[in-house]
């Protein structure tokens, strides 16, 4: 390919129009990493196009032989467009399909822990927060409300791939997470700087949801309405709070050492 023509011009607006994302169902994804761990966790590739115009790696065309998609073969500008090089083209970049946003796909066991961000504002903030879930044995993500995208490039770069390790699902409403997670018995943890339990006195073994606000607003009525437990992160220092994804990642911590610690204790 070598003119920006109808395709082309598809695949751009999937990287900065959430809307064209949402109705062909499809997202770009950009870097070894993150192409990497979306075909590690199974996801369908719909397209992968490479650089025309230079010897490929190892990496790069081994990635073309094994996965199942249509290969495009692009001129080296062009892609650099869609790889948001400025500089340089990528070998590859990806467009993959995106998963249902069906609230089915949470496992809410006994052993659940995930993360609810409330209205993010902030793609790069899903993104720190979603690696942060990974890292700490979070099991799925969920925005609820008018949130930013998941499947925004930001998004994906800031999670490192980590998008691709578990379900991340949009929900139009609060009361539809908080209905499904009440009826699973799940205990939801809702954060606050102004809260009175400090989350070192929270029971993190029980299967639990932690609700993330938005980075301005915080958490919405409805939400504060349906938390369990309202917790609060020990802070000194001038800072007056911390950020929306920083304080979720912290949270997320203590409910791991706790787990850790009590699996440990079990043996």
């Amino acid at each position: 390919m070598t003119s920006r023509n109808a395709r082309f011009q598809q695949w751009q607006a999937l990287l900065g129009n959430r809307n064209k994302r949402q109705r062909l169902q499809e997202f770009v994804v950009q870097g070894v990493r993150p192409i990497n761990c979306a075909r590690a966790y199974g996801w369908q590739f719909t397209s992968l196009l490479y650089n025309a115009e230079t010897r490929l790696s190892n990496w790069a065309r081994q990635t073309l032989e094994e996965v199942d998609a249509e290969k495009v073969a692009m001129a080296a500008e062009l892609l650099a467009e869609l790889g948001d090089k400025s500089e340089s083209a990528p070998e590859l970049v990806a467009v993959v399909r995106m998963p249902a946003d069906d609230l089915d796909r949470l496992d809410l066991g006994p052993d659940f822990l995930g993360v609810v961000f409330d209205r993010p504002a902030n793609p790069g903030n899903i993104g720190t927060l979603l690696r942060s879930a990974d890292a700490f044995g979070a099991g799925a993500l969920v925005t609820t409300g008018h949130a930013a995208d998941a499947y925004d490039p930001r998004a994906i770069r800031a999670s490192t791939g980590s998008v691709f390790a578990m379900p991340v699902i949009r929900a139009d409403t609060a009361g539809q997470v908080a209905e499904r997670l009440a009826a699973a018995g799940v205990h939801v943890v809702g954060t606050d700087e102004h809260a009175e339990t400090d989350i070192g006195d929270v029971d993190f073994a029980l299967p639990t949801a932690i609700v993330v606000g938005n980075e301005t607003a915080g958490l919405s009525r409805q939400w504060r309405e349906s938390v369990d437990t309202m917790v609060r992160i020990p802070m000194g220092g001038a800072a007056s709070s911390l950020n929306a994804a920083t304080a979720g990642s912290i949270v997320l911590y203590e409910a791991s050492r706790q787990r850790l610690r009590a699996s440990t204790s079990d043996r």
